[in-house]
């Protein structure tokens, strides 16, 4: 049985926080959780595929882009290395491109939009700090749920995270 969003927000939970509805879907994958790691950068993803070179263990990097659409911070080879890795999804403040190539990926991809232009390799940016959009604060280490309704930031796993 999964974990909805919206059941979620019927639960008498301490603290959950509901991002607003700027994100739109892309990956294979429309329903999936994680815990957070998180990359704040600006049109540059070098750290984001170094993250991605990573075990992902069930993870969902939370990418902060700033909300740039200059640049693409995702394509389908890193797409395809993420879900090869156990990443569960990522989450990107930004655009990503292969947006085709990404929909048949089984993983789950949430951005603001498409951009077909390469971002920079400067590897500039910083990895485990908080990031804030969407209307949320995301820390490193919370737990996030995302499905066909939004976008959910927990403390801590939902119902064992399922």
């Amino acid at each position: 049985m999964k974990t909805l969003t919206a059941d979620i927000c019927d639960l008498d939970l301490d603290h959950f926080e509901v991002a607003e509805p700027i994100l739109r879907h892309f990956g294979g994958r429309l329903c999936f959780h994680g815990t957070v790691s998180t990359i704040k950068v600006h049109d540059d993803n070098v750290l984001v595929r170094e993250a991605l070179e990573q075990e992902g263990h069930g993870r969902v990097l939370v990418v902060d882009g700033g909300g740039s659409t200059r640049r693409a911070l995702l394509g389908g080879r890193l797409a395809g290395m993420a879900a090869g890795n156990g990443w569960a999804g990522v989450i990107v403040n930004g655009t990503i491109r292969d947006s085709a190539e990404i929909a048949g990926i089984d993983l789950g991809v949430m951005a603001l939009a498409t951009c077909p232009k390469k971002s920079r390799k400067n590897r500039d940016g910083q990895t485990g700090v908080s990031v804030s959009f969407a209307g949320i604060t995301i820390r490193d280490g919370q737990y996030v749920y995302a499905d066909e309704d939004g976008v959910v930031l927990v403390p801590a796993p939902v119902h064992g995270g399922d």
